[in-house]
């Protein structure tokens, strides 16, 4: 990274410095003593220097009081102003008379005296020398911008005009825009001061041996001049301070640190000295010359070796240094050459200028006459300046990769650390995640400093995740310093965020996010400007507390600075990072417990209406009379005629609300109250549904509700028309959307294309059922379709087999649409029955042992019993019967009691019921059951559904191509006897009717029970066979989504897009045959909505038609950290990939199309992402639901939510989400979502069990041999795999890792506090616990607990307190308070229990911890991680472990995919049976 180059440096004419007489000096003097104010400081002041100030001066103060009457300018301001005048035209002769102290040869706040200053000041020392005096020399600085001398890029760098670093110019940029530079206006004199009240200062030119001044024209010497050959003389200036000079502070102030002045007599006496004539000291001044330094130490007065960078600078802690100075143009380390020098300084700041060749950070410091670029430090102080360059290449590395990757983890932070190799400058074989928390406190504070330049509405890169999460482990304080850095640090431009890449979009999906944003932006924003309650500052940093600057947008807006005060924003400069922290926080945080509102009825009273029945009469004759009812056609209202099927708006029983709409199904009269009435079938505004303000006005919806309503509710007659989709619909995509009504805009017409389901937020298409002759003057779509399902919900029995006691017996029964028979097998709630065998005890975690807490001093924050990735809470599965009887009572009239029918079971048991408990489950199948002759007699409204069950003898095949053959299938190959807990052979009776004879057993005849053949599984029998879809993976990875499509064998992956080529390559792999993109999918929609057939590459592009499957996984990282849509995060969601993807759906209308994200997907931004998606997934016609499922539900052993949009074709059936095939944890199965207030659900009835047990860690990966080499490939069940390798481990972390317990549960915590020899020799060192933390108190030896000052009330961290290559990590007790004790971090996973979510790189001290093997002390491998998502062994990666780990974390796990998929099948399967059935039909007319 190039460094910058010094602009040339122009000397400034000194300008005739005014002086005071000497009894002004006084009073000055007297007026610091005083206790005044700063308003009455300055005032009194202004009243003493009146009138020694010039005309031009006063003209302004003058000016600047009448704005301060008008209230153009704030009281703040005012001082400010009128402070920097006086100094621009007074130079006080004494340093303690400045209106701005300054401190260390700075003021106080931290920034540097102006270059005018420093002109008067010198200007002064120049004109009124005393005879025969030395020069007086006051403590200087410089600015950027002037020099006194030309010079060169290469031998000349300036620093940064601040004493805190930053590092914000090392990074290369394109063209950069230029931001308005606010400079202070504050000019403040130097320190100069009287002859009688300032130490003598001496300055020294010390020439080199063998060189002589090069000539100027006027005779005069040039410093820094370089010679051009080496006979020629060189002039090197090195300004030696003898002395420093200290401003006459007031009696009560006090320093720490302070030096007493030296003298020319303490210096070296070789040092060769000439005195400068005032004349040449002020050249040099105005020069300001650098120097290199090697060699070098800093130190305090004391002696003490101290660091630069710890602030001690800042804290006006004077510190001077020592080593050999050498010409600016050296670029040798070693001493020869230099001249030597010690007790120079103090050092006033110090600074990066950049890095030489884009590695070695140029670091140096300013004194008051020089500048020095540091080199090699002495021997003694390279340890300390070791640590300094350590952390601003680390600072480099962090803010670099976060310019390229704002949405990275902490996890690929910590990889992109490990994996850069340190320069030769820093003496580190490599960077580790305990060099990275060491230093960020400064990272984050470069970071920070790179923010500064943004602008007001980028989105700061320290809200990145990784940045959140690594301020969280290292309990970073935000805002630190800033104040002071606020006031000097001119940061340079920031290339201007040019926003993301133009997305490309059909006109139907622009025209709705144009049309909606346009009106609720500006909503929004007056809702946020009108919610001036919530809090905008924590009021505890600095940043809070700093007054407003007066000079930023923000600020000139304000009407204390004369704006309008209409934008309500805060001073650009007191945006306070704290709250920014929280709020990106909070935006992806979900809460699932939000309390639900209930959707209130349509009308609570309408019966009690008063009716006018003059307005109110029949039209023509009843058509039909029944009961107390006289039916009607049509009515008159309000001289209005309405027939049956019209639709009319409804007066609300609150006046406030607005008008609902219903259509009319039925008229009549009742004839006992003669009230006029009609059934009135409602619609559902857009509003109401989840799709709230972003559905058409205009586009109602068909719902399942209705009611019985007067005639006298009736308002006026409306018009809603059925729009359907038209015949060519799919190959209208792409096009100009139509007007849905052209030119109706009546406020009365409204149209329709979609039925509403409200508890599951499903868009279906109306349903196809018409009225007969008889009741089409009464019929009434919701009436039949509610029907409908009360009829499938009530269980009738069929066919009476016999009656005994009052009993009849039935051969069948049916439910919800299944018939079940006897034989038939049925799952039941693990309630329904018991077993016989009594287990020992519920498996429990063992009571905790008392644990020696001095040894152990962290565990004590393992207070909870809750245990992360266990599966003690998991629910149990199914229990699993054959039925035997199916009866019921009879009723007094002779009817079967179907209310309460009862069935006999054989019960079923699992190898976890049997006495071996637990442990038998360990290495046996899933599908495998224990016959048994106990039986049990439960209710049959309990059964959850039917499944399979064979002995395993009688199968034809194997038992895994059965088991896999379809779902809720098991098996037995024994019977368990629980009295003498043994196993056994089956009885002849247990094995299937229909199968008797095929197998090794004999059957010896049906027994009355067994008289029916047991019917088939729920699973619909593919009587046609489907072809596949064509399918497009847009965001494809490796491709788990489509291998679960191809399992479930519904689709054919023909197409694939995948930016990233390490993914692209492995999708290849694993899919041959397809055609995979490596493009921008903007770029390949744009070409083929341009006509084109094939890409650049020659591949062919899918073309309209052709694609039937649309599925992916948008990406949605450039607006996930917004926590509010403004005019800016608009455009980037509206150029978002989740926009692209639409665009896809809307062009290739396919038949059924897919959505996959994470969960929070469904909660962005107020969910405004998941309305705006299926808003245009409805405006284009498709039916459309959504929902989140819980991988682990479906065969994974690891926790992953998973937010689902699923859409089908008009015409085409809507999947409905999949059952869970597995019980697991009921934490990790929170999956209801809240949007505006209302709580949704999906179609899903299994909620508190599943036919499986829950698959754990063992299940998963105990059958993988241990990896002992990094380079052995692993092998199970005689596959061999891809090698996997594990990469070798920092010493540290090695150690870590080995002395974390076996036992569930345990983590970080569990560490004892030792000091251990690790692999690199080196010792890791015990954690000192020196401070009393508050909150935990002590251990019961009565040992501290706190290992940070902030442990105790009220005080801030120290940065001194930490800690670092210890084995357990300082920072996590440091924040453990604050972030749940980091429960998880170094976590071992649990063979008994689950995964975290699987993530692209397993970190211990990463967002998921838990990622140590079980027993071995290692990270989880790719394999593993791979086998936890559900991929096959067979599954190939690509790339190198790094790129394998982020394929398998990227992925959707297969098991879920294939779930998904099953249900499509079934959805297919239904519709080609009803094109059969309707052709049958159609054929049988025509015969």
């Amino acid at each position: 990274m190039p460094a910058r180059t010094a602009p040339a440096r122009v000397p400034a004419m000194a300008t005739q410095a005014v002086s005071l007489p000497e009894h002004v000096r006084r009073r000055l003097k007297d007026l610091e003593r005083n206790s005044l104010t700063e308003k009455e400081c300055v005032k009194e002041k202004l009243n003493l220097l009146h009138d020694f100030l010039q005309t031009e001066i006063k003209n302004q103060l003058c000016d600047l009081e009448i704005k301060l009457h008008k209230e153009e300018l704030s009281e703040e301001g005012y001082l400010a102003k009128v402070k920097s005048l006086l100094n621009k035209d007074l130079s006080l002769e004494s340093g303690t008379h400045t209106l701005n102290r300054e401190a260390n040869g700075c003021l106080q706040n931290g920034s540097q005296p102006s270059r005018q200053g420093r002109r008067v000041a010198m200007a002064e020392s120049n004109t009124s020398p005393k005879p025969g005096s030395k020069p007086r020399t006051p403590r200087r600085s410089k600015s950027d911008s002037e020099t006194k001398y030309e010079a060169s890029s290469s031998s000349m760098v300036t620093r940064r005009a601040t004493r805190q670093t930053t590092i914000t110019s090392h990074f290369t940029k394109g063209p950069a825009k230029r931001k308005p530079e606010e400079e202070s206006e504050r000019a403040v004199s130097d320190e100069s001061v009287g002859d009688d009240e300032r130490d003598q200062v001496g300055l020294a030119l010390i020439l080199t041996c063998k060189q002589k001044p090069s000539e100027d024209p006027d005779g005069e010497a040039r410093p820094g001049a370089r010679a051009e050959t080496d006979e020629e003389v060189k002039a090197v200036f090195i300004p030696l301070i003898y002395c420093t000079l200290a401003a006459k502070r007031r009696p009560e102030e006090t320093e720490p640190e302070r030096v007493t002045p030296q003298t020319s007599d303490d210096r070296d006496e070789d040092e060769r000295v000439l005195e400068l004539s005032p004349e040449a000291a002020y050249i040099l001044y105005e020069a300001l010359p650098q120097h290199k330094l090697t060699c070098f130490s800093v130190y305090c007065k004391r002696g003490h070796l101290c660091p630069i960078d710890t602030g001690l600078i800042e804290k006006n802690v004077e510190l001077y240094f020592s080593g050999s100075a050498k010409a600016i143009y050296e670029d040798d380390p070693s001493q020869e050459g230099g001249v030597n020098g010690k007790n120079l300084g103090p050092i006033n700041e110090w600074w990066i200028t950049g890095f030489d060749g884009g590695e070695k950070a140029l670091i140096g410091f300013s004194t008051s006459f020089a500048e020095y670029i540091l080199m090699e430090p002495s021997p003694e102080y390279a340890p300390i300046f070791g640590l300094m360059q350590e952390k601003i290449y680390i600072s480099k590395i962090v803010v670099e990769f976060l310019q390229g990757n704002p949405d990275a983890t902490y996890e690929d932070l910590i990889n992109k650390i490990e994996t850069t190799v340190p320069p030769s400058a820093i003496n580190l074989n490599r960077f580790t995640e305990d060099s990275l928390l060491r230093h960020a406190q400064f990272v984050v504070g470069q970071v920070e400093s790179y923010d500064d330049a943004k602008d007001s509405d980028e989105q700061p890169i320290f809200l990145s995740p990784c940045m959140r999460d690594l301020i969280k482990l290292a309990g970073v304080t935000l805002g630190q310093r800033r104040a002071e850095r606020r006031q000097t640090i001119r940061h340079p431009t920031k290339e201007k965020d040019k926003g993301p890449t133009k997305a490309t979009t059909t006109k139907l999906v622009y025209q709705i996010f144009d049309t909606f944003f346009a009106e609720q932006i500006e909503k929004d924003d007056r809702e946020d400007k009108e919610n001036a309650f919530k809090r905008r500052r924590c009021g505890v940093c600095e940043v809070c507390q700093q007054p407003e600057c007066g000079k930023c947008k923000a600020c000139k807006d304000m009407v204390k600075f004369g704006g309008t005060g209409r934008s309500k924003q805060a001073c650009l400069k007191r945006r306070c990072p704290n709250m920014a922290m929280k709020e990106a926080d909070d935006d992806e945080e979900v809460d699932d417990n939000i309390p639900e509102v209930p959707s209130p009825k349509k009308m609570h009273q309408g019966k009690k209406k008063k009716q006018n029945k003059d307005r109110i009469s029949w039209t023509g004759k009843s058509v039909k009379s029944d009961k107390k009812r006289l039916y009607y056609r049509a009515v008159c209202i309000d001289e209005e005629d309405l027939v049956v099927g019209d639709c009319v708006s409804v007066i609300p029983d609150d006046s406030s609300k607005p008008l609902y709409l219903a259509r009319v199904t039925a008229l009549w009269e009742d004839t006992l109250t003669n009230h006029m009435m009609f059934h009135a079938h409602w619609f559902c505004a857009g509003t109401d549904t989840i799709l709230g303000a972003t559905s058409d006005p205009l586009e109602l919806f068909l719902v399942n509700e209705c009611e019985d309503m007067q005639l006298s509710y009736i308002h006026s007659k409306v018009k809603v028309v059925h729009k359907a989709p038209s015949e060519n619909w799919a190959m209208e995509g792409g096009m100009d959307p139509e007007a849905v009504l052209p030119g109706e805009d009546d406020g009365k017409t409204y149209f329709y294309q979609l039925w509403y389901d409200q508890e599951y937020a499903r868009f279906e298409s109306p349903p196809k059922i018409r009225p007969t002759v008889d009741n089409e003057f009464k019929f009434c779509m919701s009436c039949a379709r509610l029907g409908e399902l009360r009829q499938k919900e009530m269980p009738k029995v069929l066919e009476q087999v016999d009656e005994v006691d009052g009993r009849l017996f039935y051969s069948s029964v049916t439910k919800n649409g299944i018939l079940y028979r006897l034989g038939d097998c049925v799952y039941l709630p693990p309630e329904a029955f018991s077993f016989n065998i009594k287990l020992s005890s519920p498996v429990k975690r063992p009571r905790k042992e008392p644990v020696d807490e001095d040894l152990y001093p962290e565990h004590y924050r393992k207070y909870s019993d809750y245990i992360k990735g266990s599966n003690l809470d998991a629910p149990e599965p199914y229990r699993i019967g054959r039925i035997r009887e199916i009866f019921c009572n009879k009723k007094c009239n002779g009817k079967a009691n179907e209310t309460d029918i009862k069935i006999r079971v054989n019960k079923f048991y699992r190898p976890e019921n049997t006495h071996k408990s637990t442990p038998a489950s360990y290495h046996a199948d899933i599908n495998l059951l224990y016959w048994s002759d106990e039986e049990a007699v439960v209710d049959f409204k309990s059964v959850q559904g039917r499944c399979t069950v064979e002995y395993g003898e009688d199968l034809l095949g194997c038992l895994q191509d059965y088991s896999d053959g379809g779902p809720d299938r098991f098996y037995f190959l024994e019977a368990y006897n629980a009295k003498s807990k043994s196993f056994e052979d089956p009885p002849n009776h247990a094995r299937s009717p229909g199968n008797k004879g095929k197998g090794k057993g004999k059957g010896k005849g049906k027994t009355k029970s067994q008289a029916s053949e047991p019917s088939e599984p729920s699973e619909p029998q593919p009587v046609l066979k489907l072809p596949k879809l064509r399918t497009l993976d847009v965001f494809s990875g490796c491709g788990g989504l489509s291998e679960g499509f191809h399992q479930a064998g519904i689709s054919e992956t023909l197409w694939a897009i995948e930016m990233w080529e390490p993914a692209a390559q492995a999708f290849r792999l694993n899919n041959p045959g397809s055609t995979v993109f490596t493009e921008d999918c903007n770029v390949l929609l744009k070409l083929v909505m341009a006509g084109e057939v094939t890409n650049s590459l020659g591949q062919r592009l899918p073309q309209k038609g052709d694609v039937e499957m649309l599925c992916g996984g948008p990406p949605c990282q450039g607006f996930s950290g917004m926590n509010r849509f403004n005019s800016r995060t608009y455009s980037k969601f509206k150029n978002s990939l989740v926009v692209s993807f639409l665009s896809y759906c809307d062009y290739y209308r396919p038949r059924f199309f897919l959505l996959e994200n994470v969960r929070n997907f469904v909660s962005f931004k107020r969910s405004m992402v998941l309305k705006l998606t299926l808003r245009c997934l409805v405006r284009m016609g498709y039916q459309c639901t959504f929902g989140v499922l819980q991988a682990g539900q479906y065969g994974v052993a690891q926790t992953r939510r998973r937010a689902i949009i699923l859409a089908a074709a008009p015409g085409e059936k809507l999947p409905l989400f999949p059952e869970p095939l597995h019980v697991f944890a009921p934490r990790a199965c929170q999956l209801s979502v809240v949007v505006d207030d209302r709580k949704f659900v999906t179609n899903i009835t299994r909620l508190s069990s599943g036919p499986f047990r829950t698959i754990t860690v063992r299940d998963t990966m105990s059958d993988l041999p241990e990896i002992t080499s990094v380079l052995v490939p692993e092998t199970a069940a005689g596959l061999t795999l891809p090698a996997h390798p594990q990469g070798p481990y920092l010493p540290l972390v090695a150690a870590r890792m080995r002395h974390i317990p076996l036992a569930p549960g345990s983590d970080w915590r569990d560490l004892p506090n030792i000091e251990v020899r690790l692999t690199d020799g080196t010792l890791a060192k015990k954690l000192r616990y020196t401070y009393h933390d508050k909150k935990n108190g002590r251990s019961s030896s009565g040992a501290l607990r706190g290992v940070c000052s902030c442990v105790e009330a009220g005080k801030a961290c120290d940065p001194t307190a930490r800690q670092f290559n210890t084995l357990i990590p300082w920072c996590l007790p440091h924040t453990g308070n604050r972030h749940n004790h980091w429960a998880g971090l170094y976590g071992r996973l649990e063979w008994d229990g689950f995964f975290s979510t699987t993530v692209t790189n397993p970190e211990p001290m990463g967002k998921q911890g838990r990622v140590l093997h079980p027993e071995q002390h290692r990270v989880v491998s790719v394999r593993e991680c791979a086998r936890s998502q559900g991929f096959p062994d067979a599954y190939r990666l690509f790339g190198n472990i790094l790129d394998r780990h982020r394929q398998v974390g990227n992925a959707v796990p297969p098991p879920l995919a294939k779930a998904i998929g099953l249900e499509l099948k079934l959805c297919m399967l239904a519709k080609a049976q009803e094109s059969v059935s309707a052709k049958t039909e159609e054929t049988a007319i025509k015969d």
